[in-house]
């Protein structure tokens, strides 16, 4: 099909179609041999191959290496409220159908899986905090948010506000500045309180949307955290980068006989604390303030459990190498700390950290540990994050399981 229409047109090499027609929505910049029209910063466009193949339509992002994101490939798509609600709809429908009811604090829109190129929206309980990564879709937010808010509200759910968390570099790479702060929704006051409380796995949260890490709290450990529970019953634990004490109060909660949670940040640490009381389970965990690389190797064999979940340690290829001997050197401390028959629970968070390379870290790990490692469940993020298969950008969190023999 030849694209027609009155949209201006980037032309792809042989290669940009290939990718795209591989199912990627990422137009790069080295892969446009022409432009036809005039193409405005944050605009439609369509995107045809060398010989005028019709292959998408995407948003303009003029100052990015990606030069256009593709939202649709229905050459018959007209792209007005009606088309953006339909997406909406979809993506809560969605959310509705694999959380089983799980919505009061989920990740409501992840991107490009959902049709929402560099919008994420994430909710906690009365409030969406929002973070918007790319240009085009930062011109279509008044049209977007209040559909979002609509669409919520019309379900029944209880939305107070909608805070955006634009204190992100990588908006400097499409051209636009870092801010955060209350969106105004149309007739409606903005909130006077950016803070919130959830309930996730039957463990209270105070959640801060506009100081909080990222959007406010990190909801794809969601089951992850729930699977450290089920093991966590008179168990002695370690939670290596606790940050605010997720995985150390569920732990708790799963009937540890005690929990050591350990996190370089002392902000981190006092709202884990304020979590703890929140939960009554002050007198259950310890926190403590130190860097997780300097001590692990003082630590005595004294655990039965140890979680580590660092933030990541790579958001480029150019670090990955050294990413790489920072997984292996924790993986290896906590294996040695465990006595055999006890468990590890170990994750990145990093994209360029693929799982055949963290697999590969952790078999380096074993064997200079002299341990061996009895597989007991693989998982990734939870399904409020959907992976979209040919984006492989969208799947990033690998959580893992073993028995340390």
């Amino acid at each position: 099909m030849k694209a027609e229409r009155g949209f201006p047109q980037l032309v792809l090499t042989a290669k940009g179609t290939r990718w795209v027609e591989g199912g990627h929505p990422w137009v790069y910049g080295a892969e446009v041999t022409e432009e036809r029209g005039e193409c405005e910063n944050g605009g439609l466009v369509d995107v045809v191959s060398p010989k005028g193949k019709y292959l998408g339509t995407g948003l303009l992002s003029r100052e990015s290496k990606i030069r256009a994101r593709l939202i649709s490939r229905n050459a018959n798509d007209r792209f007005d409220a009606d088309f953006w609600e339909r997406r909406v709809r979809y993506a809560w429908e969605y959310r509705k159908t694999v959380m089983g009811g799980d919505l009061s604090c989920c990740r409501v829109i992840f991107g490009e899986a959902d049709g929402f190129p560099g919008l994420t929206v994430d909710r906690f309980s009365d409030l969406l905090s929002v973070q918007t990564a790319s240009y085009g879709l930062e011109r279509l937010k008044d049209v977007i948010f209040p559909l979002i808010v609509k669409v919520l509200r019309e379900d029944g759910q209880e939305i107070r506000g909608v805070f955006e968390r634009n204190d992100l570099a990588a908006r400097g790479l499409e051209g636009l500045p870092e801010f955060k702060g209350w969106y105004p929704l149309p007739g409606e006051a903005c909130p006077r309180s950016a803070v919130t409380e959830i309930t996730e796995n039957g463990v209270r949260y105070r959640v801060d949307v506009e100081n909080g890490q990222k959007t406010g709290f990190f909801l794809d450990q969601k089951y992850n955290r729930l699977a450290v529970a089920r093991l966590a019953k008179n168990k002695r634990i370690l939670d290596c980068f606790t940050h605010t004490g997720s995985f150390a109060l569920n732990a708790a909660l799963g009937g540890a006989e005690r929990v050591t949670a350990v996190d370089v940040s002392e902000p981190a640490l006092e709202l884990a604390r304020e979590n703890a009381r929140l939960n009554s389970l002050e007198d259950k965990v310890e926190f403590i303030r130190a860097d997780v690389f300097e001590l692990l190797p003082k630590l005595k064999r004294d655990y039965d459990l140890i979680i580590l979940d660092p933030p990541a340690f790579t958001k480029s290829r150019a670090t990955a190498d050294s990413a790489y001997r920072g997984y292996r050197e924790i993986n290896y401390r906590a294996m040695g700390l465990l006595p055999r028959g006890g468990y590890l629970c170990t994750a990145s968070c990093s994209h360029f950290m693929p799982m055949e390379q963290f697999e590969r870290m952790l078999r380096e790990a074993a064997r200079d540990a002299g341990r061996e490692l009895k597989e007991v469940e693989v998982r990734k993020q939870a399904a409020d994050h959907p992976i979209l298969w040919g984006v492989p950008e969208t799947e990033y969190l690998k959580f893992y399981i073993f028995q340390v023999i």
